[in-house]
């Protein structure tokens, strides 16, 4: 799992790449840590186009990152999911939480 940090005046793009599943989860969390102090300064988007697969440990990032955007009035918006991991967001109800862009 590779993850590629952005940051260009008020937007930060998260890129995935790979598969985003449990053991990788917490080196993610600790990479995507940082930008929780940052969500007050604008977007984040999160770029999955090249993610694989996201686990409930993955989704738990996104959460977390979302709700420190909100506490703080920033936004998070999630760009470029496959229809595997739109399945996903669908059954667990994140496509409502999110906005979802291609």
């Amino acid at each position: 799992m590779e993850v590629r940090i952005n940051k260009e005046s008020e937007v930060t793009t998260v890129a995935f790449v790979g598969r985003l599943d449990t053991p990788a989860a917490q080196e993610v969390a600790a990479e995507i840590e940082p930008l929780k102090d940052d969500a007050a300064t604008g977007t984040i988007v999160m770029d999955c186009s090249e993610l694989t697969y996201i686990s409930s440990s993955g989704l738990r990032i996104f959460l977390s990152l979302r709700k420190a955007a909100a506490n703080k009035g920033g936004k998070v918006i999630v760009k470029g999911i496959s229809n595997d991991i739109r399945q996903v967001f669908m059954m667990t109800g994140f496509l409502n939480l999110f906005e979802i862009v291609d």
